[in-house]
């Protein structure tokens, strides 16, 4: 069954989206690079990322509540509310929580180390690890074209990583380290975006109650980060050492931006969301050269037309989903009450959300969308 595409001043919602998506996307590297080279006083990363999350969390409370006013005739149920987030399978979140947080921190540390369009690029190998966990975890099956379009990605990073020049906007880069920050970033959202996948299988909770739990359980590793990671720190210099407004921008932008996320997955197709993701590379490109006297080299523009290409390539092919072994059972699903993801054949996406629960009208297929 087709959803609806409602229209903002008469344009269709999923364009609309999809340009802020691409300007969110391209803008978050460029906020978060800039925001760390701003000051020599530089922010603790920790502390960035627990206000990320709580930022999520307030904002997804308030649409969930919404929601559950509707289903209760106008009335709001705090109890109901509550039971609905921490009862029953609930604790199955801490796993992909704790992997989402760390991810989150190595971004801000690898945009530290990386020019900000080295990273934008480099980062697109989260769709080369999160489609190798589905298929080792899932069993996804990925048709030809898709495991070609994976062999370009790689390639095409490889080549970015090749010296070129340094910025010389008054901070060095470590590529080395950078690179080494950025995989295992992409390796944590490969299996935490699976897990949360199989974990959620067929789970009739709502789509900003699962992420209300993920924002919620973000929270215990993220205070960890501050009070012991960063604790002697924080203590010494105080929770807001060194934020500037580019600081709080890049918060905003990477808290919120999941929330136009959630808008394109419901309303685009894979194609023009990697479409938008491929501009979203090249702008990121761009404002480099003008903003951090960034040069593009020769191998870096052969690396990244590949990675584009990949990231176009591996979005508008087809996959099939054939699991070898069973999602883990939630405390509300039955064998006759278990769902099949819309977007099945695609254990990624460009944007770096997963996808399992979002409602159609006869509530035959489900589709969750986890904001990070």
């Amino acid at each position: 069954m087709a959803l609806d595409a409602p229209e903002l001043f008469g344009i269709p919602l999923k364009y609309v989206s999809l340009v802020i998506l691409t300007i969110q996307n391209s803008a978050l590297v460029l906020i978060m690079r800039y925001s760390r080279i701003v000051s020599t006083e530089q922010y603790y990363t920790s502390t960035a990322v627990l206000l990320s999350e709580l930022t999520k969390f307030w904002v997804c409370l308030y649409i969930s509540s919404k929601d559950s006013i509707k289903e209760n005739g106008g009335r709001l149920s705090i109890k109901a509310v509550y039971e609905d987030i921490v009862g029953g399978d609930s604790w199955k979140m801490l796993i992909p929580a704790a992997l989402y947080t760390i991810q989150n921190n190595l971004q801000f540390v690898s945009v530290s180390l990386l020019d900000a369009a080295t990273f934008q690029v480099s980062y697109q190998l989260k769709i080369l690890t999160t489609a190798l966990c589905s298929v080792a975890l899932l069993g996804t099956v990925l048709s030809a074209r898709r495991w070609l379009s994976l062999v370009f990605l790689t390639v095409g990073i490889i080549l970015v990583q090749f010296p070129s020049s340094a910025e010389t906007a008054g901070a060095s880069t470590s590529p080395m380290l950078g690179l080494f920050t950025v995989f295992i970033a992409c390796v944590l959202s490969g299996l935490a975006g699976v897990y949360f996948e199989k974990v959620l299988k067929g789970s009739r909770k709502s789509v900003w109650t699962r992420n209300v739990q993920l924002s919620l359980f973000s929270m215990v590793p993220a205070l960890f980060g501050v009070f012991v990671v960063d604790g002697a720190g924080v203590r010494q210099n105080g929770f807001l050492y060194g934020y500037t407004k580019w600081t709080y921008m890049a918060i905003a932008c990477q808290a919120l931006g999941g929330l136009v996320v959630a808008v394109v997955v419901k309303y685009a197709d894979n194609i023009l969301k990697g479409f938008a993701t491929s501009i979203s590379i090249i702008l990121s490109c761009l404002a480099s050269v003008w903003f951090f006297d960034f040069h593009i080299s020769l191998t870096f523009m052969a690396g990244a037309s590949l990675v584009i290409y990949a990231t176009y390539m591996y979005g508008s092919a087809a996959a099939s989903n054939i699991p070898k072994h069973s999602p883990l059972p939630t405390s509300s699903e039955s064998p006759h009450t278990r769902s099949v993801s819309d977007n099945s054949d695609d254990p990624t996406t460009a944007t770096g959300i997963r996808m399992n629960d979002l409602s159609s009208s006869n509530d035959e297929h489900k589709l969750n969308v986890k904001v990070i």
